[in-house]
């Protein structure tokens, strides 16, 4: 699709990009550049080759503009320097705004004047492309450095609210003077959107609009050449907000009932060498396979291959590895927080339980198994609420409409049957 002259320039601005975990980002600028949007993507940090598995990755990695690279170029520090220097009244307002937003402490007052020049690095970026809006993925530092960035140029910017962490610490990261200050934040939940009702001036409440996160279902299904089985898959990082611990000791619980369960385990983190270990001590490590970090693609394949997928989080969003896994048509089990139950209907489209709760976690997983009719009702349930629902080309039409400025009020896109 070729761009509209009227078309606004986007600037997507993360903490760092690409990365295996924020896959959803990727694809959510994708669409919006397919949907005719000029999209130029910024980070504060540059990741990692073992981030950057696919040709998508590799190609976002080669084009975005990362802040603290340029920062270490003289001449670049010297001209952002400069450039706020020519706005005074803007400078002092940003450097105001800075101080006001700062956390307790002298280390979180430095870090707010880091977070100021490297706004000063930014702005000069987007000037020089034109850039008319910026947005940003996730409320903490990196949507610091994009308020002061809208303050110092006068381009509006706006966020997309995750969670569970930024509401741990939403006063340090004072998500009230964002939200107030945004012209609009993508909530990816109704649980997110009321978190993000708590901690600011119900005045800017209508600001609050609903843009799940999402995925384009026809690119997943289960393989032709698998046939059913009793293979589960979890994916996702190997660290304690996950519950890989809870998975394995239910899996444990499950095998003697089901001895040709297998177990693979999607990721990599720093906790992957006492995971293993743990396997080993519950004598169940020769059915645990470990892949590692995987491209989208390669998830997508093990994904199709499995007949069950299980989460067993203490802490999430709405995850999109969940969307992933009921377009594959897999029955999941999934633990009872945040946005979750907003995806998956407990008892539909796969079981929701208690996080935490390994007896409950394993009785679901053992009566997933045991039932092949079930599983393959659900996983169609699973695949017709991801398609109504969690679509990426309709997500993205109204994100587009959003970043536009013609969506609508009310915090539910139109077409959303809740509304």
């Amino acid at each position: 699709m070729h761009q509209d002259s009227a078309s606004p320039h986007i600037a997507y601005l993360t903490g760092e990009y690409p990365a295996v975990s924020h896959t959803f980002i990727l694809r959510e600028i994708e669409q919006l550049r397919a949907q005719g949007l000029e999209v130029s993507t910024c980070s504060v940090r540059r990741t990692d080759a073992t981030q950057a598995r696919g040709p998508a990755e590799k190609e976002a990695a080669a084009t975005t503009f990362y802040i603290l690279a340029a920062a270490r170029r003289p001449a670049v520090l010297a001209r952002a320097l400069m450039g706020a220097l020519t706005r005074p009244a803007r400078l002092g307002a940003a450097a105001k705004l800075a101080w006001d937003t700062r956390p307790p402490g002298l280390k979180a007052a430095l870090y707010q004047l880091f977070y100021l020049i490297e706004a000063m690095i930014l702005v000069q970026h987007l000037q020089a492309r034109g850039v008319t809006h910026l947005h940003n993925h996730f409320a903490n530092s990196s949507c610091s450095v994009a308020m002061l960035a809208s303050t110092l140029s006068g381009i509006p910017f706006s966020f997309t609210l995750h969670g569970p962490a930024i509401f741990f610490e939403p006063r340090r990261w004072r998500i009230d003077a964002k939200i107030a200050r945004a012209s609009f934040v993508a909530c990816i939940s109704h649980f997110c959107r009321s978190q993000g009702m708590i901690f600011s001036d119900p005045a800017h409440w209508h600001k609050l609009r609903i843009v799940h996160c999402a995925i384009t279902p026809e690119r997943y299904g289960p393989a032709a050449d698998s046939p059913p089985g009793r293979d589960i898959v979890f994916v996702g990082r190997l660290a304690a907000v996950k519950g890989v611990r809870v998975l394995l000791e239910a899996f444990a619980q499950v095998r003697p009932a089901h001895p040709d369960a297998r177990l693979v385990l999607v990721g990599d983190g720093a906790e992957r060498t006492d995971i293993e270990a743990h396997a080993r001590a519950l004598g169940c490590a020769e059915a645990v396979r470990f892949t590692g970090y995987l491209s989208q693609d390669e998830v997508a394949d093990e994904l199709s291959r499995a007949d069950i997928f299980a989460l067993p989080s203490f802490a999430e969003g709405v995850p999109v590895v969940l969307m992933e896994a009921m377009a594959s048509h897999l029955p999941v089990l999934a633990t009872r927080i945040a946005g979750i139950p907003e995806l998956v209907q407990d008892g539909e489209s796969g079981f929701v339980v208690p996080p935490g709760d390994v007896a409950a976690f394993a009785a679901a997983l053992s009566a997933l198994l045991a039932d092949p009719a079930q599983r393959q009702s659900m996983g169609r349930k699973g695949r017709a609420r991801v398609e109504a629902d969690y679509n990426l080309p309709v997500e993205g039409a109204w994100m587009e409409q959003l970043l536009r400025g013609t969506a609508p009020g009310g915090a539910l896109r139109p077409a959303d049957p809740a509304s």
